[in-house]
């Protein structure tokens, strides 16, 4: 999405930013792109095809705004798993002879790519998560209106802490 195209809304959202997030986005783009032109017959194909990428991009969209890691975790594990749906897809387009080398070099390498990134972000939570240096969407709100409350921290009102 180019900016702008949002009007109030110019700033990415935050998992907008994440690598992983634009390969899907752009993985579900081409694969729209390319399906278009598959015959009729193959409309089933297509639709599981077109589903399994969404799948990729929206899991992980919805996953992030969870709040919680275990959650988060489980949202990507679903990404995940819809970007080997995917791959397994791309390799029969090319064996059926509907894609070209070219285009299944491309969509091989990006869906591999979102599949290698998914995996590490998931790897990466978990040890956040068993070190304990995750806090939860929801315990940082809490947190920050408890000091709210008590008068600490905020533009530089109130006590301080210890």
């Amino acid at each position: 999405m180019e900016r702008g195209e949002r009007g109030m809304y110019e700033e990415k959202r935050g998992y907008e930013r994440l690598i992983v997030w634009q390969n899907a986005y752009k993985l579900r783009l081409r694969i729209y792109q390319i399906t278009t032109r598959f015959p009729k017959i193959e409309l089933r194909r297509i639709s599981q095809m077109r589903d399994a990428a969404r799948s990729i991009k929206q899991n992980i969209q919805e996953g992030y705004g969870k709040g919680s890691i275990k959650k988060y975790m489980s949202y990507l594990a679903i990404s995940h798993d819809s970007t080997l749906e995917v791959i397994g897809d791309i390799q029969d387009c090319h064996d059926d002879k509907l894609i070209s080398g070219e285009e299944f070099k491309e969509l091989d390498d990006l869906a591999g790519r979102t599949a290698y990134l998914l995996k590490k972000l998931i790897q990466s939570l978990r040890q956040k998560q068993k070190e304990g240096t995750w806090i939860d969407y929801y315990e940082k709100r809490e947190e920050r209106d408890v000091r709210e409350k008590e008068g600490v921290g905020g533009m530089g009102r109130g006590k301080r802490g210890n």
